[in-house]
C-alpha cells in the first residue's frame, strides 16, 4: 500500500518521531490516487521500496570528479551510462545481500531521480516536468568483478545491489540540486562519503535530457546520478546509511547470501 508521509521534519530531511503515514488508493504513478480515512504511526508500519521500476534502473558512472579520479579514471567528456536490473531493488531495511562471487563489495551513496510520466528527448529545460520525485540510492558495486569484466551488467546487477528510500520526496525544489545537497554515507557510524550534488559533473535536468535521448524513459524508472568520493569496501553484519539533505536517510545491513 501507498501512502503520504506527514508531519515536521528536521534539515536532513527525517521526520519527527510523532508523524504519520496517511494511506493512499491506487498507485501515484500510474492510476493516480485516492486519500484513504486510515493513518498509521510512522514507527508502525515497515518501509517498502518507495518505488520498483517496471522497467529499469539507469546509473551514471564517474559522475563526480573526485570518485574518478579515486579510482584512476578520467571523468568522461558524456554521461556514463549502465543499467540495474529492477530484481537488485530493495528497500528500507532490507538486506543487503553478500555473494559468493565477490570478495571486494562496495557501498556508492547516491541522489536517486524518479521519472513521472513517459518521455523521450527531454530538453534540459523541461526536465522537471518528467521527474515525479527524488530518492536515495546504494549503487552497491562487487569493485572485484567490475575490474574482471570490464564493464559493470554483473558487478551491479546482483539481487539487493539497488537499495532505495526511504520515500520518494516530491516537494523538494529541483534548483536546490544545482545549488548543491549534503550527500553523505555512513558505514558502522563512521563517515565515510561527505559531498555535495554541487559538484556533479552532469546535473539532473542534463542526465535527463542525455537518457531520454537514447532510451525512452517509463513512469518509475530510477536515473541514480553517480556518487562522491570515499567508496569503499562492507563486510557481512556492517550497517550502511546514506543520507540527503532534504530527503532522509536510507539505512540497510550486509548478511551472507
Amino acid at each position: 500500500m501507498y501512502g503520504v508521509v506527514t508531519g515536521e521534519v528536521d534539515e536532513l530531511g527525517q521526520p519527527a518521531e510523532d508523524s504519520v503515514v496517511v494511506a493512499l488508493a491506487g498507485d501515484p504513478l500510474y492510476v493516480g490516487v485516492k486519500l484513504l480515512q486510515v493513518e498509521h504511526k510512522l514507527s508502525d508500519v515497515r518501509l517498502l521500496a518507495p518505488v520498483l521500476p517496471r522497467s529499469k534502473v539507469v546509473g551514471i558512472g564517474r559522475n563526480y570528479a573526485d570518485h574518478a579520479a579515486e579510482l584512476g579514471h578520467e571523468v568522461p567528456d558524456e554521461p556514463m551510462m549502465f543499467i540495474k536490473p529492477n530484481t537488485s531493488v530493495v528497500g528500507p531495511g532490507d538486506p543487503i545481500w553478500y555473494p559468493p562471487q565477490t570478495s571486494d563489495l562496495h557501498y556508492e551513496g547516491e541522489l536517486a531521480v524518479v521519472i513521472g510520466r513517459i518521455c523521450r528527448d527531454v530538453p534540459p529545460e523541461q526536465a522537471t516536468d518528467v521527474i515525479h520525485g527524488y530518492t536515495i540510492g546504494n549503487d552497491v558495486t562487487a569493485r572485484d568483478l567490475q575490474r574482471k569484466d570490464g564493464q559493470f551488467t554483473r558487478a551491479k546487477g546482483f539481487d539487493s545491489f539497488c537499495p532505495l528510500g526511504p520515500w520518494i520526496e516530491t516537494d523538494l525544489d529541483p534548483q536546490t540540486f544545482a545549488d548543491g545537497v549534503a550527500i553523505q554515507t555512513h558505514l558502522n557510524g563512521d563517515l565515510v562519503q561527505d559531498g555535495t550534488t554541487a559538484d556533479l559533473v552532469h546535473d539532473v535536468p542534463s542526465l535527463v535530457a542525455y537518457v531520454s535521448s537514447v532510451m525512452t524513459l517509463l513512469p518509475g524508472d530510477v536515473i541514480l546520478t553517480g556518487t562522491p568520493a570515499g567508496v569503499g569496501p562492507m563486510q557481512v553484519g556492517d550497517e550502511v546509511e546514506v543520507s540527503i539533505a532534504g530527503i532522509g536517510t536510507l539505512t540497510n545491513k550486509v548478511a551472507q547470501r
